[in-house]
């Protein structure tokens, strides 16, 4: 097995870099257990002080260094970055992470241009590839799932991909591989029902007092308000893109809406107990306790449960 002298890890989807990083690290040391790792932050590093650690050694010892945030590195490090990867040393392993973006650009292209190997960690911000992570997850652990379960999965833990993984590791190893919806209702549910979507699904449905329940059990748990508030306007916006959407179907409406189709199919159902006037009722309570998390109101947890009670009222509203 060989090692690339230079490598260019893209991206800023943090545990994807770490992994990415850790692969390429556990490669050094199969190839020599006594490889020397050391890790820098652009803005801590010095052209002159990159260059003492890219060096060669008296004795010839294996190195790994780790060069993280590149994309921050000023005008003459970035020179010298370059410069440094263009004639790697013999023994000498070079992690350059970037984030992708457009700052020191033309220093990633010209790592790229020059034969490094490439690991592109880009932010996971789209539902698929959200679901597509908690499979490759299963799949790591040695385990399956079911596709009910994905979506399960992620409505009870959240978008963090770290809580993800470890929620998939840990399902794999309880259920014996085979991982189902029931599987993932039956560990993660008492989180599911302390989170702010909980909250929202009940305001959604018109079940006052559940939503007031699981308003209360979230912040006794200690759910940040921000979070139970974005989760109210997020179920807002999903019951009026879709109302707007029509009756088509899910798999079809999933591209343009930018949703998951079970997410589509669940809205239909319940939009349909809701008259445009309560949307928009629902809409300007959304935005207004949104405002009152954030330091308008001078008591979060009252401001929430104002807007749950609002919320409901416009649903069960019909004159």
């Amino acid at each position: 097995m060989s090692l690339a002298p230079v490598h260019l890890v893209l991206g800023e989807e943090e545990l994807l870099v770490e992994r990415a990083i850790g692969e390429i690290v556990a490669q050094a040391r199969e190839l020599d257990p006594t490889v020397e790792v050391r890790r820098y932050r652009a803005t801590e590093l010095s052209p002159a002080e990159l260059a003492e650690s890219v060096s060669p050694s008296l004795f010839a010892d294996a190195r790994v260094i780790v060069l993280m945030a590149a994309h921050e590195a000023g005008k003459d490090l970035a020179a010298a970055i370059t410069a440094q990867a263009a004639d790697p040393a013999d023994g000498v392993v070079l992690v350059v992470q970037h984030a992708g973006g457009a700052r020191n650009k033309a220093m990633a292209d010209a790592l790229r241009k020059g034969g490094a190997a490439v690991t592109t960690c880009e932010k996971i911000t789209r539902y698929e590839e959200r679901a597509d992570f908690v499979r490759n997850e299963v799949r790591r652990a040695g385990g399956t799932i079911a596709p009910a379960a994905v979506g399960a999965l992620i409505e009870a833990v959240g978008n963090d991909l770290r809580e993800l993984a470890a929620a998939a590791n840990q399902l794999v190893a309880d259920t014996g591989g085979a991982v189902d919806e029931q599987a993932v209702r039956r560990y993660h549910r008492g989180r599911a029902e302390a989170s702010g979507f909980a909250v929202a699904d009940k305001v959604v449905a018109g079940d006052r007092s559940g939503a007031l329940e699981a308003l209360r059990w979230a912040q006794a748990l200690g759910v940040p308000s921000v979070l139970i508030a974005d989760a109210l306007a997020d179920a807002v916006r999903t019951l009026a893109k879709v109302a707007s959407a029509g009756r088509g179907d899910p798999n079809r409406l999933a591209g343009p809406l930018g949703m998951p189709p079970w997410k589509i199919r669940k809205a239909q159902q319940q939009v349909r107990s809701w008259r445009p006037e309560a949307l928009a009722e629902a809409f300007a309570a959304a935005a207004e306790v949104n405002a009152d998390v954030k330091g308008v109101a001078a008591d979060a947890d009252y401001a929430l449960e104002r807007a749950v009670l609002r919320m409901c009222a416009a649903r069960e509203r019909r004159d």
